[in-house]
């Protein structure tokens, strides 16, 4: 047990992804003016939480086990597979659950088929994406800098 707390490759992207998490509550409370703190545990949103910690993961095990390592490699296959997945693949069906709502809402007028709408905060756009890639390469740098 002792190996896995002690393991930065492993502590290190989770903490990204939590600064990640939080920084969403600060976003929307800066952009809505309200605290919403759901933003904590949930998906979609700036930065790009899921990309924070995939890049962090990557940044680690290039500074502890160096650029040559099939690690990193791994860690930067894994980390694109991601950040195309958040950027491309989720955005679109954020997109289509915007449309969705919209034709249920104008075919239901006055008579709801449903009390639940589609989820449309799901995927991220660029800006987002490029924002979690920051925090997460910047999070890990400044830990194993300091540490080291």
């Amino acid at each position: 047990m002792s190996e896995l707390i002690h393991n930065e490759a492993l502590i290190i992207p989770f903490c990204a992804w939590a600064v990640a998490q939080v920084m969403k509550v600060f976003v929307c409370l800066a952009r809505e003016g309200h605290l919403e703190l759901h933003y904590i545990i949930s998906s979609g949103g700036m930065p790009s939480s899921h990309t924070a910690l995939v890049c962090a993961l990557a940044t680690a095990v290039a500074m502890l086990e160096g650029v040559s390592s099939p690690f990193f490699a791994i860690s930067v296959v894994l980390a694109t597979i991601v950040m195309y997945d958040a950027a491309g693949v989720r955005q679109v069906v954020k997109n289509q659950s915007i449309v969705l709502n919209h034709m249920l809402e104008e075919l239901f007028k006055g008579r709801p088929i449903s009390d639940q709408r589609l989820r449309e905060l799901i995927g991220h756009t660029f800006l987002e994406v490029v924002a979690g890639a920051t925090l997460g390469i910047f999070i890990a740098w400044l830990w194993i800098t300091i540490s080291h």
